[in-house]
């Protein structure tokens, strides 16, 4: 029973943020006018619907929008091309979707470069009465780039993987991208001559700043090269490890910093979904199933590793508090990120997976009754596996026992994935549309 309601309690979070249904709840029309976001525009004035953009909820999004325009409307202003994940792609009435990169890869590709050369020739063109509709969410970042002159797409994946590899947090990775990059951090916006731009933002950062969602390709302040510099020294102290190029773009950059230019255009932002809100979905079902809520913590940062050993050590200590049945449900979100370790040992897993092996390295200890917790990517990916995250229970940990499987064995060349495969605690979800981090849910019933 406890799995069961913490896998519902998990769904009704990421239903929550269906990107489909949050564009369409922004997005209205009548016979004369449209609406977006609250922006109104009589449709006899309205010139073209330009819709570009990027990121894994790109294609909910696009469809969203695609309905609430209707079908007559769609066909006689839109047009427009979205980078998304391959396993994403479907036919629309207008829009296109392109696969910006294969599923499970958060790296930039050909592809996705090839993409954002059709979006900008596309935004280059508009008019006075022309309304851009960008669409962004979480993976917009690696699905939109578009290198700067003096490095090439391979310099930037190295980089990209470099930094990943060494724990960078969202923020840092972000911004040494827009420093290296023609459309983030306002580049998009920048290109256009006239008309409005409206983006709607389905956010996948702590506190939702807009330079940083998707590297920011609306957001006319351009990145500090210096700032990116100092991030790099500090996390890749070793200058031969990225390709040099990357490091003579930037100390160049760094001597004459760009300052934000005049835009020709009128510019709109507005977040509507986050983390936040699948949260409160997720809080509503599960009071709805009776359960009590001990906690929430709506930030968590920091390594995996810890957030998974530290909410192991929460679930343990609820589970002597007295409490009706069916017991506590404490919430989490945020997204921590994992710090690869060096080894020639293969290995294969994600931040949620290594979130809940450190749990289980805990609750073994301890013994797993009363506690199911569940950690998994709202994207219904975690790392370049198949799943969206995992889970552990009493049955978990048995297997693991079972099986002989040290959890501490994995856990030290983040090797999650082999671990839940044997134990069954995998959670797959398959592609989900939309991206707001990272929902843990951990249920505890007290004997």
């Amino acid at each position: 029973m406890l799995r069961d309601d913490a896998i519902a309690i998990w769904n009704a979070a990421v239903h929550a943020v269906d990107s489909e249904r949050l564009v369409r709840a922004v997005v209205t029309r009548t016979e004369q006018e449209l609406f977006i976001a609250g922006h109104r525009f009589r449709l006899s004035e309205l010139g073209r619907l330009l819709v570009v953009g990027g990121g894994k909820a790109g294609a909910g999004m696009a469809a969203g929008l695609e309905a609430a325009l209707g079908d007559d409307l769609v066909d006689a202003k839109v047009t427009g091309l979205l980078n998304v994940p391959a396993n994403c792609v479907r036919k629309l009435r207008q829009i296109v979707l392109h696969p910006g990169r294969p599923a499970g890869m958060n790296e930039p590709t050909a592809e996705g470069v090839a993409g954002v050369e059709q979006m900008l020739s596309l935004v280059r063109d508009m008019r006075p009465r022309d309304v851009c509709v960008v669409l962004l969410s979480g993976g917009g970042s690696a699905l939109l780039p578009a290198p700067v002159e003096g490095i090439c797409l391979a310099d930037k994946q190295v980089v990209t993987r470099k930094l990943m590899q060494r724990g960078a947090s969202i923020e840092e990775l972000n911004l040494v991208r827009g420093c290296l990059s023609r459309i983030k951090r306002g580049g998009l916006v920048r290109a256009m001559p006239a008309g409005t731009c409206i983006t709607l933002i389905i956010s996948d950062v702590i506190g939702d700043p807009l330079p940083v969602i998707a590297s920011g390709p609306t957001v006319n302040e351009p990145a500090d090269p210096a700032e990116a510099l100092r991030v790099l020294r500090r996390l890749v102290p070793a200058r031969g490890d990225l390709p040099e190029p990357v490091w003579t773009v930037l100390e160049r950059s760094a001597q004459q910093p760009a300052r934000p230019s005049p835009l020709r255009v009128t510019v709109h932002h507005h977040v509507i979904g986050n983390n936040h809100t699948a949260l409160q979905a997720a809080l509503r079902e599960a009071q709805r199933r009776g359960y009590r809520l001990a906690g929430m913590d709506t930030d968590q940062r920091g390594l995996a590793r810890d957030v998974g050993s530290a909410l192991a050590d929460r679930c343990l200590a609820l589970r002597n508090q007295p409490c009706p049945p069916p017991g506590w449900c404490w919430l989490s979100g945020g997204e921590p990120v994992v710090e690869l370790v060096d080894t020639p040992m293969p290995r294969l897993g994600g931040r949620n997976q290594e979130v809940v092996l450190a749990a289980v390295e805990r609750l073994m200890e301890q013994g797993c009754e009363g506690i199911v917790l569940l950690s998994g990517g709202t994207d219904g990916e975690d790392g370049p596996t198949d799943a969206a995250g995992a889970f552990a229970d009493a049955e978990v940990c048995r297997r693991a026992h079972e099986l002989k499987l040290e959890p501490a064995e994995f856990l030290a060349i983040n090797n999650s994935y082999p671990f839940f495969a044997a134990t069954g605690g995998l959670l797959r979800t398959g592609p989900t549309h939309t991206n707001v981090m990272d929902v843990r849910v951990a249920l505890v019933a007290p004997p």
